[in-house]
C-alpha cells in the first residue's frame, strides 16, 4: 500500500480518520489503549507520536504530555496536522514530515516514549531514537511484525495483549460501506461497481441479526535495553 492511499484518505475524509457511523458495544482496544497512554505521558520528558495522522489524537494527548514531536510520511496528513496546531493553543507540540523508509530526521536518544497508535511498525527498526530504558508503546490489528522487530532489536520486557471484546455495529449498509472504504488499502466499497463484492462483505458480518464486526487489536509495550 503506497503513501498514495493516505493522500486520498486525507484529502476524502479531512484525515486518517473513518467517516462512517457507528456505536460501540463493549470495552474498546482503542479506548484500553487511550487511558493507558494518558497515565504513562505525564512521566516522559519528551514523546514521539510515531505516524500522527492529521494530529487529532497528537493534540489530544497534548494535555497529558511535556513535549510531543508528530510525524506521518503523508504530506497532506501533515498538512492538516499543522494547520490544527495553528488554530489551537497547545505549545508543546510540533509535526514533521518525515517517513521510516529514510534516515529520520531525529537524533539519538532524543525521546524517553515513542507510541505508535496504527502507525508505522517499522518505527521499531529506529530504536536508536530511544533514550535506553526508553520505552515504546502501541495498538495495530496484526502482531507478527511487531513481534519479530521488537526480538531483532533486542526489546525487553515484551508485553503483548490480544483485546476482541467490542463490536462496532452499524445503522445501515451504507455507512458499514464507509467503514470499510475507511480501511488501510482497501477500495471504496461505496462505488457502485463494487456491490457484489460489498454484499458478500455485509453476509460475512451480521452478528445476533445485526451489521457489525468485531474488534480485534493487540496492545504492545517494550522497553529499550
Amino acid at each position: 500500500m503506497g503513501i498514495e492511499w493516505y493522500d486520498m484518505i486525507a484529502r476524502r475524509n479531512g484525515g486518517y480518520k473513518s467517516r462512517a457511523v457507528f456505536t460501540v458495544e463493549g470495552k474498546s482496544a482503542e479506548e484500553v489503549f487511550e487511558e493507558r497512554l494518558m497515565t504513562m505521558l505525564p512521566n516522559f520528558k519528551s514523546v514521539m507520536d510515531a505516524g500522527c495522522g492529521h494530529g487529532e489524537f497528537t493534540l489530544r494527548m497534548s494535555s497529558y504530555a511535556r513535549q510531543i514531536t508528530g510525524f506521518d510520511n503523508s504530506q497532506e496528513l501533515i498538512s492538516i496536522a499543522q494547520t490544527l496546531l495553528s488554530s489551537s493553543n497547545v505549545q508543546n507540540v510540533n509535526f514533521i514530515y518525515a517517513t521510516t523508509k529514510t534516515q529520520m530526521p531525529f537524533d539519538d536518544e532524543e525521546f524517553d516514549l515513542i507510541y505508535d497508535r496504527r502507525g508505522p511498525t517499522s518505527i521499531i527498526n529506529h530504536s536508536r531514537l530511544l533514550t535506553s530504558g526508553g520505552v515504546i508503546f502501541g495498538i495495530h490489528t496484526s502482531i507478527d511484525a511487531v513481534k519479530e522487530r521488537l526480538f531483532k532489536n533486542r526489546f525487553k520486557d515484551i508485553e503483548i495483549e490480544e483485546l476482541n471484546e467490542a463490536i462496532y455495529y452499524f445503522p445501515n449498509e451504507m455507512e458499514f460501506a464507509k467503514f470499510l472504504s475507511d480501511i488501510p488499502g482497501n477500495p471504496d466499497y461505496t462505488s457502485p461497481e463494487l456491490i457484489n463484492e460489498l454484499e458478500e462483505k455485509i453476509r460475512e458480518n451480521v452478528i445476533e441479526g445485526k451489521l457489525g464486526v468485531k474488534e480485534h487489536k493487540y496492545i504492545w509495550k517494550a522497553i529499550k535495553p
